[in-house]
């Protein structure tokens, strides 16, 4: 029993450091000097995506409700992206730009990656990435805006408080899930560069299928957590598993969309597709959610 007790308390230890890796990794957040680092441990975090990809969401959520007590929800949306993109430190979104500037044009496979390599944006970035960023913020202060319909109702406020509380559970929920597609991604397709020289070389090896399971497995948590938490408060859970069914089958139109452009115009996956992969995910599911928790009609 003691040694059992043993190897748990090691798995759940092991676990917390590969979290706080992945969480390194993909934001500004310090982590503890306790958690060290070795380069393997950069692979085995992948799994851990999906819970940095929450965490980051919950922030942009919690922003967004403090914001929206002082000024209207367009304003809350805007600053509680650059909430967001400032703890990520617009991580994927300078691999969209860079994806945009790479594969936007009609160049050579060889072409494409030397550009992705150029710290400097061009035209197709820029252009990508201000359309990017203005369809989330249009996406999130749409979900979070009461139609002049709803504004004539008796419940006005209460109309403004649900749509606030479905905008910030978007955040949560469309961040973790955006951020289990590279994972597949990584599964599915081939480093294109030169995994000698990548940045981060661990990710320029596949990973294994217990490695998306997991990842999987962190994404349903946070699905069940937000389950939880309306069913507690006696919302409508059906609403949100609708939202969530209609969210996934975006993500999986997004991965394929995006296993399809990488293979065939770069022959694989780079550190600035996955990137890419994961903006366009996220702006895919908030187009998903929308529809279903606040449709025109």
């Amino acid at each position: 029993m003691t040694s059992l007790l043993h190897a748990v308390r090691h798995t759940l230890s092991h676990e917390l450091r590969l979290f706080f890796v992945a969480l390194q990794f993909l934001t500004r957040v310090p982590v503890p000097a306790w958690v060290g680092w070795q380069p393997q441990w950069l692979q085995s975090c992948l799994r851990h995506f999906p819970l940095v990809g929450a965490m980051v969401g919950l922030w942009g959520a919690l922003v967004l409700v403090l914001a929206a007590q002082w000024w209207p929800p367009a304003v809350a949306v805007g600053l509680s992206m650059a909430a967001t993109v400032w703890l990520t430190g617009a991580f994927h979104e300078d691999g969209w730009a860079d994806t945009c500037d790479a594969l936007g044009g009609h160049v050579g496979r060889e072409r494409a990656l030397t550009i992705m390599k150029d710290s400097r944006i061009g035209a197709y970035g820029a252009i990508g990435l201000v359309l990017m960023l203005g369809l989330k913020a249009t996406v999130l202060a749409s979900l979070a805006t009461p139609r002049l319909q709803e504004l004539n109702s008796a419940e006005t406020s209460h109309v403004r408080e649900v749509l606030l509380a479905w905008t910030a559970m978007a955040l949560v929920w469309c961040h973790a899930l955006s951020r289990l597609v590279p994972v597949v991604l990584i599964r599915l397709l081939p480093y294109a560069g030169d995994a000698d020289h990548a940045k981060a070389k661990p990710l320029a090896m596949q990973v294994s299928g217990a490695q998306v399971l997991a990842a999987a497995g962190g994404t349903t948590l946070v699905a069940g957590a937000m389950w939880l938490c309306l069913a507690q408060a006696g919302w409508p859970t059906g609403t949100l598993l609708a939202a969530m069914g209609q969210t996934l089958g975006a993500a999986v139109i997004a991965g394929v969309f995006c296993h399809r452009w990488f293979q065939r115009r770069l022959g694989g996956f780079t550190g600035d597709a996955l990137g890419a992969s994961q903006q366009l995910c996220e702006l895919m599911a908030l187009l998903a959610w929308l529809s279903v928790v606040h449709p025109v009609a």
